[in-house]
């Protein structure tokens, strides 16, 4: 059965270093596009931090852009979140998702169909 399972959370001081994971089983092959999203505590929307198409081709939000990289193991079915430089603003639950159709992990949360259960990221000072 396809599912997406994030590993990976916990507390780190600002400016280490974390790698999410989400285990991918049936979401790695070329029909699906993945994406990472998180969601800040009190807010209720889940902003899109990065994707990656069936191809490889990926994009990043501007405030991950150069500190985040996302990462596909199809052979491990695993997406991967590496996060460099971590600042307090980056606390978050942290979710990947899936889509069949790539468009949609470019996009907003409400246009991607296959979610995990959420991994906490915790930063401090």
């Amino acid at each position: 059965q396809a599912q997406l399972v994030e590993s990976g959370g916990g507390s780190v001081q600002a400016g280490e270093s974390l790698t999410l994971s989400c285990a991918a089983s049936g979401f790695t092959s070329r029909r699906y596009c993945l994406a990472w999203f998180r969601q800040i505590p009190g807010i209720s929307v889940r902003e899109n931090l990065a994707s990656i198409d069936g191809d490889g081709r990926t994009t990043y939000a501007e405030s991950v852009k150069g500190r985040f990289s996302i990462l596909k193991d199809t052979d491990k079915e695993t997406l991967y979140l590496q996060m460099n430089n971590l600042q307090l603003e980056d606390t978050a639950m942290y979710y990947c998702a899936a889509d069949w159709r790539p468009g949609n992990c470019r996009g907003g949360a409400g246009l991607v169909g296959h979610w995990g259960q959420g991994t906490r990221v915790t930063v401090s000072s």
